[in-house]
């Protein structure tokens, strides 16, 4: 029989290089005096944050190859405010994407964990990690990172206790879908048998443990260096491109209305946690209100697509609306309150 011709696969690219490329070509081809100082900008930008990226790798690298998110389960024992404090205080700390809670917290439904704290830990922990932290202190300032954090566990435990307190509403009745998903290999590298074990601190003297260092820091740091690369030429871009007076026009001002409006746009538009950082930073130089730009990243990191997803694969609709309800109203809540501060 003769031999069946097949074209050899390409090999897949990955979308944040290829938008990067595509975006430093558009300049190329659109203003070509630009295309260096617009590469400059943003290979020198990537340069200043490099300090807090590899620090945070290396703590996150840290943390999974001793096994120290094992403590993580702690939280959900015990009396049900003390789960729900610990959940958002956790989740507004804890180093893990959302494809990495969703099995975790699969599991903690179906033993019976109250959704009032797992709610606040999905509240939570969209919006704060390590490295986030350090990125946005280092880019944003360390005051924006500190509210950040707070704002974090204030929505956590703010939609904790609402679905503790509404927990006998039809909202919040017989919450689960009939059969929960999980996040499967393709996402975050197929996560199985999440936050088992006791942590082994000296991690180093185990040679596997020694590999999820060096594996889990080389996909961090290739995970946070092509966001933050196509992040910060979108911001030369922009700085470039888009005048100053047309931001300061829409999100600038005082009033509760670019808080509201930084809100409702940061849901369907934000990009990613780390992405999002410098987009706010070039924002704020072109005249976006603080209390804007704060609203903006809290309300679209929990309404991103592997949050939402985390929520939506699940819950009911009636759940997951409000899981929605509880981010917009604690993004414009913190918004407000940092535009009173800042």
């Amino acid at each position: 029989m003769a031999d069946t011709w097949r074209p050899a696969r390409l090999p897949k690219l990955d979308k944040a290089w290829m938008a990067s490329a595509l975006l430093l070509l558009s300049v190329a081809l659109v203003d070509t005096p630009q295309t260096l100082p617009t590469a400059q900008f943003a290979l020198g930008a990537l340069l200043h944050t490099l300090p807090f990226v590899l620090f945070a790798v290396a703590a996150v690298a840290t943390i999974k190859a001793s096994g120290a998110e094992t403590l993580l389960a702690k939280a959900f024992e015990g009396r049900e405010t003390r789960m729900i404090v610990l959940a958002a205080v956790l989740g507004g700390l804890s180093p893990f994407c959302s494809c990495e809670v969703i099995p975790f917290i699969a599991a903690l439904l179906a033993v019976g964990a109250p959704l009032s704290a797992v709610m606040a830990f999905w509240l939570a922990s969209p919006l704060m990690d390590p490295a986030m932290f350090l990125v946005t202190a280092g880019t944003l300032g360390l005051d924006f990172a500190l509210a950040k954090t707070l704002a974090a566990v204030a929505i956590g435990l703010a939609g904790g206790l609402g679905a503790m307190a509404l927990k006998r509403s039809p909202v919040f009745a017989d919450p689960l879908k009939p059969q929960p998903k999980t996040c499967g290999s393709s996402c975050c590298g197929g996560v199985t048998k999440p936050f088992q074990g006791t942590p082994k601190w000296r991690f180093w003297q185990d040679a596997a443990r020694r590999e999820t260092f060096r594996t889990e820091a080389q996909a961090n740091l290739v995970f946070l260096l092509k966001w933050l690369l196509l992040a910060y030429l979108i911001e030369a871009v922009m700085l470039r491109y888009i005048p100053a007076e047309t931001i300061a026009g829409v999100l600038g001002g005082t009033g509760v209305w670019p808080i509201l409006l930084g809100a409702l746009i940061g849901a369907p538009a934000y990009l990613n946690g780390y992405a999002a950082v410098p987009l706010v930073d070039a924002l704020l130089a072109q005249g976006m209100a603080p209390g804007a730009a704060m609203s903006f990243v809290v309300a679209g990191g929990v309404s991103c697509i592997p949050a939402a997803i985390a929520v939506w694969a699940l819950v009911k609709p009636r759940v997951f609306a409000a899981y929605f309800g509880f981010a917009l109203i604690g993004a414009f809540a913190a918004g407000l309150a940092w535009g009173a501060i800042a």
